[in-house]
């Protein structure tokens, strides 16, 4: 029975040392600082020659604001990497403040080459914070491009093909991948199969009503549309909108704009052969965004003369504002009553409670009793306080406490001023008559020095000293002659004299 004690010990000590000498755990993999993503999490299409735009969002994780990042492709050093036209030296976008734990939207303009074949390229895009040189995030994403189609050639004896030239469905955009074929005229969803060519929709611009959306508040939304087909009437028309989700939290996360009906889909009957048509939707803007652009992404679903399906996309970007929101402390008055020529503090706390900064805050005090007065506090960061602070010199003695009003103005980040008052309350009294005497007697007078009595009084110095230093100098001499009288007499007669 001991035997097998010791041999249970010896097992169990060497599970634990077998337990310790395990590596631990690898923990989980640390949320990055910054974060780079596509914004639909689709890989983009390219067409030969065109122009499109690809919007990334770059996230900020962290519960500090970051200054300057800056988000930038590499081109690589030869064609092969880069699908792209090269119009610049370097393709960087920068976001000049990314709040904490929030997202912004960057886009980038690419124009495919005429001769990249129809292929899926890797396109690395870097992060970088501030000035700090080495990247905080590096992100691969891909991109499809589509080589250029052939020319459409005569069907004529003897030669030429009997297939059409391929055509694109679709807005400006570009095409979902997979909508497109070479190997005749095919559509995503349909078209004008055989036709060689297909009615394009295109969204020409937007109004809002009121001009400026500012969040929490409802607006209508107008699109311009345009059928740019010039022999083909499109009809049986549906749009859908969508709008990105913002929040920061379940309990926040919604889409950025929401219909007021409820429902984001509208219908229009058709738009003829080169015409125009409106659509309007009336959304309401979520309480909490912040101030700068949100886009909206449009689905089109349409039917051509031949009752052929098309799809197409497109997106537009509604600029959102602010009301600028702040308070201020009561007003700290010291000494509460001035005189004319006296100073006096002013002083209280400008508090930002807005979601946006305040732009060269400036406050001026004015009043029937003071000089008038002005006092640059700067740039004041939402969520944060300033101090105003003034020294106001009574003007004009007051009837008891008189109304002083100062008048703070801003900027938001378009520059546009906007202003607000607060009144206090300061009263100004007569001065002194000794201050009185002093203000009445003239400049000039004061600024002269009175030579005259000046050189009086010199003379007369000078007179008493010499007259103290002779009278010192005859005293001196009658007590030597007195010293030498009193010698005489205590040494008596002389040996001559006997």
């Amino acid at each position: 029975m001991k035997r097998l004690k010791q041999i249970l010990s010896g097992v169990f000590i060497a599970a634990l040392v077998a337990v310790s000498a395990m590596p631990a755990q690898k923990a989980e993999a640390a949320v990055p600082e910054l974060s780079i993503a596509s914004k639909d999490n689709k890989a983009p299409v390219y067409q030969a020659g065109k122009a499109q735009k690809w919007t990334l969002v770059i996230s900020n994780n962290t519960n500090n604001a970051m200054e300057n990042v800056v988000i930038a492709p590499e081109l690589g050093d030869t064609g092969d990497a880069w699908p792209f036209q090269t119009d610049f030296q370097s393709y960087r976008k920068t976001i000049s403040m990314l709040p904490a734990n929030s997202q912004e939207e960057v886009a980038f303009e690419f124009t495919q080459r005429e001769d990249v074949p129809t292929a899926r390229y890797t396109l690395v895009f870097k992060g970088y914070i501030g000035d700090d040189q080495e990247a905080k995030v590096t992100q691969n994403f891909y991109v499809n491009t589509t080589a250029k189609p052939e020319e459409k050639k005569d069907s004529t004896p003897g030669g030429g093909s009997d297939q059409p030239q391929a055509v694109y469905a679709g807005g400006d955009e570009g095409i979902e991948a997979g909508g497109f074929s070479n190997g005749g005229a095919s559509f995503s969803g349909g078209g004008s199969e055989g036709s060689g060519s297909v009615p394009r929709v295109i969204v020409t611009g937007f109004t809002t009503d009121p001009a400026e959306v500012r969040a929490g508040s409802d607006f209508t939304l107008t699109i311009h549309l345009k059928n740019t087909s010039k022999s083909t009437r499109v009809s049986n028309m549906l749009f859908n909108l969508n709008a990105p989700t913002e929040g920061k939290d379940e309990q926040t996360m919604a889409p950025a704009f929401l219909p007021t009906s409820g429902a984001s889909s509208i219908y229009l009957d058709g738009i003829a052969a080169n015409g125009t048509a409106d659509i309007s939707i009336q959304l309401n803007a979520k309480a909490d965004l912040l101030q700068k652009p949100y886009s909206i992404d449009m689905g089109m679903k349409y039917e051509d003369a031949n009752a052929a399906q098309i799809e197409a996309d497109s997106s537009i970007s509604i600029p959102v504002k602010q009301d600028a929101r702040f308070e201020f402390s009561d007003f700290d008055i010291s000494p509460e009553a001035i005189a004319v020529g006296e100073e006096g503090n002013v002083s209280c706390s400008l508090y930002n409670l807005g979601r946006i900064k305040l732009y060269n805050v400036k406050a001026t005090f004015e009043g029937a009793g003071i000089k008038k007065e002005e006092v640059f506090v700067g740039n004041v960061e939402s969520g944060a306080a300033a101090s105003i602070d003034a020294m106001l010199e009574g003007k004009k003695a007051t009837k008891g406490p008189a109304k002083v009003t100062m008048t703070l103005s801003y900027e938001d980040e378009a520059g546009k001023v906007s202003t607000t008052t607060k009144d206090l309350q300061l009263e100004v009294t007569e001065m002194s008559a000794d201050d009185a005497a002093m203000m009445e007697i003239p400049q000039e007078e004061q600024g002269k020095v009175p030579v005259v009595p000046i050189a009086i009084a010199v003379v007369i110095i000078v007179g008493i000293v010499v007259a103290v230093v002779i009278i010192r100098k005859k005293k001196k001499k009658q007590m030597l002659n007195e010293e030498e009288g009193l010698l005489d007499e205590l040494d008596g007669p002389s040996e001559d004299e006997h």
